[in-house]
């Protein structure tokens, strides 16, 4: 059974409203036994002595939206032990993963490939490489995506020019994971970044969790680097080509580059206000996981109030629906 009742459960239901919250036997045909049985089953309709009573939908939505946001509290959790189950994996594949380039088993390195007799042992030692270019976006986001989360110590990143939105949202989870488990992450934009609200509340987001972010007007070239042993840098013009760099010189050329541009820019805090102290004592509640009607009794205001300061912190956050906004701000600064 889905969690909402479907098109015939629901126009069952309202005829039953419209007869006065009763049906009784004579009214329904065989066809309607088992929309009604689902009706009793989620317990908007009570069978009485003579048919059929309609119950408050409103007992139903609470019902399902505790079971809700159980399941979905219960899967988020599991997301984030997830990392912790599979560390004696990871450590073991950065055991023996080199920094600086994919695995070669094609005869290059000297063996003969897998199953050959090139190189004695169970695995060849593969060649070492200063860059590897990669020539389509999804095999771009993957590398980044896994170096972030290989990262121990420390993200650097140049971002001029304007920020998709729809980017940034698909990368927040892995950069709050990465500011959870302590490391630092630096981060340069261009002005016209923050004349997109959406992408500052995005910014906002990593902020909270500790990100540093600053504003240059100067040109700067985009890049990315990784505990200063990977720097990624466009390869042609475009997001379509991708160049990744390991050669330790060239990336502490481009590291002290990017220092250099640091300096000279300008926080972005003056750019991130607060929300007012009733907003914040919302957000408090909400994070504890309170509904909207118990935050508002709790603080003796409107539903009507109480959905305007909610409004704010979703747009704030980022957030679609409550209960996302209570888990996005477990632990943020503002609450």
């Amino acid at each position: 059974m889905t969690d909402e009742p479907g098109p015939a459960e629901r126009a069952l239901y309202l005829t039953a409203v419209r007869c006065g919250g009763r049906l009784r036997p004579e009214d329904l045909a065989p066809a309607d036994r088992p929309t009604v049985a689902a009706l009793v089953a989620r317990g908007l309709l009570t069978p009485t002595a003579t048919g059929y009573t309609a119950a408050n939908p409103r007992a139903l939505g609470d019902r399902l939206g505790a079971e809700l946001r159980t399941r979905a509290t219960r899967l988020l959790l599991n997301a984030e032990r997830l990392p912790d189950a599979l560390k004696p994996l990871t450590r073991a594949y950065e055991a023996v993963r080199r920094p600086d380039g994919p695995d070669r088993s094609d005869g290059q390195d000297g063996s003969e490939g897998p199953g050959g007799t090139g190189v004695s042992g169970d695995c060849a030692e593969p060649a070492a490489v200063d860059v590897v270019h990669l020539d389509t976006v999804s095999d771009i986001r993957q590398r980044v995506a896994e170096l972030t989360s290989e990262c121990k110590d420390e993200l650097l990143a140049a971002q001029p020019g304007p920020r998709p939105l729809e980017g940034l949202r698909m990368t927040l989870a892995q950069d709050l994971s990465l500011l959870r488990r302590g490391c630092s992450m630096r981060t340069l934009y261009q002005p016209v970044t923050l004349a997109d609200r959406s992408v500052l509340r995005q910014i906002s987001l990593r902020t909270r969790q500790g990100a540093q972010v600053r504003v240059l007007t100067e040109p700067y070239e985009r890049m990315l680097v990784f505990d200063r042993v990977v720097a990624v840098i466009p390869a042609a013009e475009g997001l379509t080509h991708a160049a990744f760099l390991t050669d330790p010189t060239t990336v502490s050329y481009l590291v002290a580059g990017f220092e250099r541009d640091w300096a000279r820019a300008t926080p972005v805090d003056h750019h991130l206000t607060a929300p007012p102290p009733t907003t914040v004592r919302i957000g408090r509640l909400l994070a504890r996981g309170l509904t909207q009607r118990a935050v508002a009794t709790r603080l003796g205001l409107s539903e009507r109030t109480v959905a305007a300061h909610i409004s704010r912190l979703r747009e704030l956050h980022d957030a679609e629906t409550l209960f996302q906004l209570g888990w996005q701000m477990r632990g943020s600064r503002n609450v």
